[in-house]
C-alpha cells in the first residue's frame, strides 16, 4: 500500500472520541488478530481498553486521508506521576519494578504500540518514534520501559527467541526487572552453546529488535499471559545513552508489542 506522509497528523489524545478511535485501531490488532482478550475488552463495539486508560498519555498517528477510523498507529506512555494516580504502573501487575523506581531517574512506560496492519513497513512507524522522541525530550524522561509481547503462549515455539534475550540483552543488575512468581518463566531454555542464533533472532518480533538495536534490554524471565495470548518480556532503554535523533529517525520496526 502507497502512504502519502502529508496525510499523517501526529499528536496526543484530546478528548474521549479520540480514546475511542486508540482503543478501535487496538481491537483490530490485539483481539482480531492475536486473538486477546481481558475483562473490559469490548467485543460489541470493537474496543480493546482497561482500567489504566485514562491514565495514561494516547500517542496517537492519523491518516487524514482515510474514511471511517483514520487512526492508524497508538502507543500508550504513563509517566511517575500518572502512575501515582493510577495506583500502579501497568506493567507493576507483571514484573517487579522495585529496581527501576530504587535509581531515582524519570520513568516512562510504554504499552499497547500498535500499528494498523496495512502500515507496517512503511515510513509510519517512523512518526510514531518521532513523537516519542519529542515526548521523552519534553517531560526530560531518563528510562523507558514496558511489556513487549510474543504471540502466544506455547513456550516450546518461544524457547529459542527468549534464550537468546536471556543470554544476549539482559539488564544490568541494577535495573534487571523480574517476572512475578505466579507466571514466571524462565528465558534460558537453551544453552548458549546450543542455540541457533540466527533462527532465534529471526523469531524476535521487529519492535523487540528496534529497541535492542538502540542499546535496550529485558528483564528476568518472561510472564506467560493467558488472558491475552501473549508471552510478555519487559523491555527497558536509557534513553539518556540514545540521542533523540536516534531514537526519533529509527524506522526499521514493522510490528506491534
Amino acid at each position: 500500500m502507497m502512504i502519502d506522509d502529508s496525510h499523517f497528523e501526529m499528536r496526543l489524545a484530546r478528548s474521549e472520541d479520540d480514546l475511542m478511535l486508540a482503543q478501535r485501531l487496538r481491537y483490530e490488532v490485539f483481539v482480531d488478530e492475536l486473538g486477546g482478550d481481558g475483562p473490559l475488552v469490548d467485543h460489541h463495539a470493537r474496543r480493546e481498553r482497561d482500567q489504566f486508560d485514562p491514565y495514561f498519555d494516547h500517542l496517537m498517528l492519523f491518516d487524514r486521508s482515510l474514511f471511517g477510523n483514520q487512526c492508524v498507529g497508538v502507543y500508550r506512555l504513563m509517566r511517575q506521576d500518572q502512575a501515582q494516580a493510577a495506583g500502579q504502573f501497568y506493567s507493576d501487575s507483571e514484573f517487579d519494578l522495585e529496581p527501576l523506581r530504587r535509581t531515582g531517574q524519570r520513568l516512562l512506560e510504554l504499552g499497547r504500540s500498535c500499528l494498523h496492519r496495512d502500515y507496517r513497513g512503511g515510513t509510519a512507524m517512523m512518526h510514531l518514534w518521532t513523537g516519542l522522541a519529542d515526548y521523552v525530550e519534553k517531560h526530560r524522561i531518563d528510562l523507558l520501559f514496558g511489556v513487549a509481547s510474543f504471540h502466544g503462549t506455547e513456550l516450546a515455539t518461544l524457547a529459542k527467541p527468549l534464550s537468546f534475550l536471556h543470554h544476549r540483552h539482559l539488564a544490568p543488575p541494577e535495573i534487571r526487572v523480574k517476572a512475578h512468581a505466579n507466571r514466571y518463566q524462565p528465558m534460558d531454555m537453551i544453552s548458549e552453546d546450543e542455540l541457533d542464533r540466527v533462527e532465534a533472532n529471526r523469531a524476535i518480533p521487529s519492535l523487540i529488535k528496534a529497541y535492542l538495536r538502540m542499546g535496550g534490554f529485558v528483564g528476568d524471565g518472561a510472564y506467560v499471559d493467558h488472558a491475552f495470548n501473549t508471552t510478555d518480556v519487559c523491555l527497558l532503554m536509557d534513553v539518556t545513552k540514545v540521542s533523540k535523533k536516534h531514537l526519533g529517525l529509527y524506522t526499521q520496526s514493522k510490528a506491534t508489542a
